[in-house]
Protein backbone atom coordinates (compact mmCIF):
# COMPACT_ATOMS: atom_id res chain seq x y z
CA UNK A 1 0.00 0.00 0.00
CA UNK A 2 1.47 3.34 -1.05
CA UNK A 3 0.77 6.65 0.69
CA UNK A 4 2.08 10.17 0.25
CA UNK A 5 3.70 11.69 3.33
CA UNK A 6 4.19 15.45 3.73
CA UNK A 7 6.39 17.23 6.28
CA UNK A 8 5.92 20.88 7.25
CA UNK A 9 7.69 23.69 9.14
CA UNK A 10 10.43 22.60 11.57
CA UNK A 11 9.88 18.92 10.68
CA UNK A 12 10.66 19.68 7.05
CA UNK A 13 13.89 21.36 8.13
CA UNK A 14 14.89 18.61 10.58
CA UNK A 15 14.21 15.80 8.11
CA UNK A 16 15.58 17.53 5.03
CA UNK A 17 12.60 16.68 2.85
CA UNK A 18 9.12 17.99 2.18
CA UNK A 19 7.42 14.83 0.96
CA UNK A 20 7.83 11.22 -0.01
CA UNK A 21 5.81 8.39 -1.48
CA UNK A 22 6.03 5.47 0.86
CA UNK A 23 5.09 1.80 0.68
CA UNK A 24 3.84 0.86 4.11
CA UNK A 25 5.31 -2.28 5.65
CA UNK A 26 2.97 -4.90 7.05
CA UNK A 27 1.78 -4.04 10.54
CA UNK A 28 1.56 -0.31 9.85
CA UNK A 29 -2.11 0.51 9.41
CA UNK A 30 -2.79 3.61 11.54
CA UNK A 31 -1.46 7.16 11.66
CA UNK A 32 0.19 6.45 15.02
CA UNK A 33 1.88 3.27 13.76
CA UNK A 34 3.14 5.18 10.72
CA UNK A 35 4.57 7.93 12.89
CA UNK A 36 6.30 5.38 15.16
CA UNK A 37 7.70 3.50 12.18
CA UNK A 38 9.08 6.69 10.62
CA UNK A 39 10.65 7.76 13.92
CA UNK A 40 12.69 4.54 13.96
CA UNK A 41 14.36 5.27 10.60
CA UNK A 42 17.38 6.99 12.11
CA UNK A 43 18.62 9.88 14.19
CA UNK A 44 16.98 12.80 12.36
CA UNK A 45 13.69 10.91 12.21
CA UNK A 46 13.43 11.03 16.01
CA UNK A 47 11.84 14.45 15.40
CA UNK A 48 8.65 12.41 14.88
CA UNK A 49 9.21 10.26 17.96
CA UNK A 50 7.18 9.63 21.06
CA UNK A 51 6.94 12.65 23.31
CA UNK A 52 7.48 15.12 20.48
CA UNK A 53 4.67 17.60 19.91
CA UNK A 54 3.64 16.63 16.37
CA UNK A 55 0.22 16.83 14.76
CA UNK A 56 -1.02 14.74 11.86
CA UNK A 57 -3.58 15.13 9.13
CA UNK A 58 -5.04 12.47 6.86
CA UNK A 59 -6.30 13.74 3.51
CA UNK A 60 -6.22 17.34 4.82
CA UNK A 61 -8.25 16.59 7.97
CA UNK A 62 -6.82 16.40 11.47
CA UNK A 63 -6.04 12.81 12.37
CA UNK A 64 -5.80 10.89 15.62
CA UNK A 65 -3.17 8.18 16.15
CA UNK A 66 -5.81 5.45 15.84
CA UNK A 67 -7.12 6.69 12.48
CA UNK A 68 -6.54 4.17 9.68
CA UNK A 69 -4.15 4.73 6.81
CA UNK A 70 -5.59 3.55 3.50
CA UNK A 71 -4.04 3.11 0.04
CA UNK A 72 -3.56 6.46 -1.69
CA UNK A 73 -3.92 8.53 1.49
CA UNK A 74 -1.99 11.74 2.00
CA UNK A 75 -0.59 11.95 5.52
CA UNK A 76 0.91 15.22 6.75
CA UNK A 77 3.01 15.72 9.87
CA UNK A 78 3.59 19.18 11.34
CA UNK A 79 4.28 20.95 14.62
CA UNK A 80 1.35 22.67 16.33
CA UNK A 81 0.87 26.24 15.22
CA UNK A 82 -0.95 29.20 16.66
CA UNK A 83 -2.62 32.06 14.92
CA UNK A 84 -2.66 35.67 15.87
Amino acid sequence: MTVKILYFASLKEALGCTEESFVLPSGVSTVGELRSFLAERGEKWKALGEGRNVRAARNQRMAAPADPVLPGDEIAFFPPVTGG
